[in-house]
């Protein structure tokens, strides 16, 4: 949680940037191993998130190239004003539309509820609503606000988790995603900051990341 303060911007697994995501820079012992025996897995990192989340507050989402990725309540409003600049608002009508209507209305929703909520429940259809939900959150507009895992027989939780999804502005707050700032003064201090936190990469590449 300190690293996040820190960078403002935490990608959990590596995304081409060598040394800046969680995964690059956690202990071994942190990292995914299966248990002895083929008895089940172990991966701290990956059970961290939701405890992070909650604590920090951080918005949480596929924010980076199609990528998982924590952004601080510090900067989520300039991330946040300039990713919608880039995408048109989305018909009441069309999938995006309804999806985020449903969440409005609801609060937040497990990804299983609000995709049997969708009416995406044929076979193969889960891939086309993950899609159409990280493109929500890579304009701004969704992120993740917890996991919620099932749990055993014997009371014990298992699996992966189920994101728990939320409009930003029921998690992050109305106001944090309504800056009194243009895009473009959003994108140059995006900008700005990108090259103090990842001194190495290029201009040209510090854009397109923040895409």
């Amino acid at each position: 949680m300190e690293y996040i303060r820190r960078t403002g911007f935490l990608p959990l697994l590596n995304l081409g940037v060598y040394g800046w995501s969680a995964e690059d820079v956690v202990d071994d012992d942190c990292r995914y191993h299966v248990l002895p025996d083929g008895e089940g897995w172990e991966w701290p990192l990956w059970q961290w998130k939701g405890e992070i989340i909650q604590s920090m507050g951080c918005a949480y989402g596929k924010f980076f190239r199609k990528k998982a990725a924590f952004i601080t309540k510090e900067w989520w409003p300039d991330f946040c004003n300039y990713r919608r600049s880039l995408t048109p608002p989305f018909a009441e009508d069309s999938t995006e539309g309804m999806i985020l209507e449903i969440l409005r209305t609801n609060g937040s929703m497990i990804s299983r509820d609000l995709r049997k909520a969708c009416g995406f429940t044929e076979k193969g259809m889960r891939g086309k609503f993950d899609s159409i939900i990280t493109r929500l959150q890579m304009a701004g507009l969704v992120v993740t606000e917890d996991f919620v895992y099932p749990h055993d027989r014997h009371g014990r939780q298992y699996g992966w988790g189920w994101a728990l999804l939320s409009t930003a502005e029921n998690f992050m707050g109305k106001e944090t995603c309504h800056p009194n700032c243009s895009p473009e003064a959003s994108r140059q201090r995006l900008l700005q900051h990108f090259k103090q936190i990842l001194p190495e990469e290029t201009d040209q590449s510090l854009a397109k990341l923040i895409l």
